[in-house]
């Protein structure tokens, strides 16, 4: 554990020898798992884990506490991973972000450019407007079922994707009322797996736990309802502060939650990034097809 001030102390762990790189996961709020290893050759990387805050086994927790959420930001968690760096002696990393982790690798990147060596990237997500309204609102075209549930839970909230906004913030009031916070909750984490043909209940599902479900989905929508402090498009705008760093991106043709668009405009961009698209509709980094090709991209990384 080491503690970051503001009442947070965050849960790291390491494994491995080598070039160290950092794994930066998803959510926000989903924590690191076992699988996270993987995705690197353990005899050439020293790979550290590292729960951002309030999830995992970081704390306070999201689910037990909304002080969890006080200074909780991305700018919070870059300085986190700035505190943890130089706690562990590290002089640059090579970055692994997923989904909301790689939006973290590259704002990481953008205001620390000399302390990256590399990055992979996967199901990658630039957290702009346009792509939260996809996830949380233009999607449910393909997927109307589980979209008419995911607005239902809201009911004074039109279901029309120009009204995602103010969907996200009528869920992110509910999380924070304990009488409502569960079943807000669990229709939230219900429509975040429907997408991929998924139920919060099914037998080892990550969402099966209540407790991961509110703590999960308070932090998605702490995070959300704030655009994650950026600007909009700021990740793309800025890209020429990391043009010089080498990028393998992987993304799935087909993935529900985070179009192609976003990464395809940042290869255009980014002179040393590259771009891998997959077929099907993998976004998990710990996705067997995503395996496979993070693990190929680590491994083809020379120093």
């Amino acid at each position: 554990m080491l503690d970051v001030g503001d009442g947070h102390r965050v849960w790291f762990e390491q494994a491995g020898q080598g070039v160290d790189a950092l794994v930066l996961h998803g959510g926000p709020g989903s924590g690191c798992r076992p699988g996270h290893y993987d995705l690197f050759d353990l005899s050439r990387y020293r790979v550290t884990l590292l729960d951002q805050r309030g999830c995992g086994r970081s704390e306070p927790l999201a689910s037990d506490t909304l002080d969890a959420l006080d200074a909780n930001t991305t700018t919070h968690l870059i300085s986190d991973i700035e505190a943890l760096r130089l706690h562990l002696g590290v002089e640059a990393w090579v970055l692994f972000g997923g989904s909301w982790g790689s939006t973290l690798a590259m704002a990481y990147a953008q205001a620390h450019p000399t302390r990256v060596r590399a990055m992979v990237m996967a199901g990658v997500a630039t957290t702009a407007e346009r792509d939260l309204r996809w996830l949380y609102g233009d999607i449910g075209n393909i997927f109307p079922e589980a979209y008419a549930e995911f607005c239902a839970h809201v009911p004074d909230v039109s279901d029309d994707p120009a009204h995602t906004g103010a969907r996200v913030a009528a869920y992110a009031s509910r999380l924070r009322d304990p009488a409502l916070a569960q079943a807000a909750a669990d229709a939230w984490c219900q429509w975040e797996t429907a997408i991929f043909d998924g139920d919060i209940h099914a037998p080892g599902s990550r969402y099966a736990g209540p407790a991961f479900r509110l703590g999960f989905a308070r932090i998605v929508m702490h995070y959300f309802t704030h655009a994650a402090w950026m600007d909009d498009h700021q990740l793309l705008r800025n890209v020429g502060d990391i043009a010089h760093i080498p990028c393998t991106m992987i993304h799935s043709r087909f993935d529900p939650s985070c179009p192609l668009r976003g990464p395809w405009e940042l290869e255009r961009a980014w002179p040393a990034a590259s771009l891998q698209v997959l077929g099907g509709t993998s976004h998990s980094a710990l996705d067997t097809e995503m395996v496979s090709a993070i693990r190929a991209a680590t491994d083809v990384l020379k120093f």
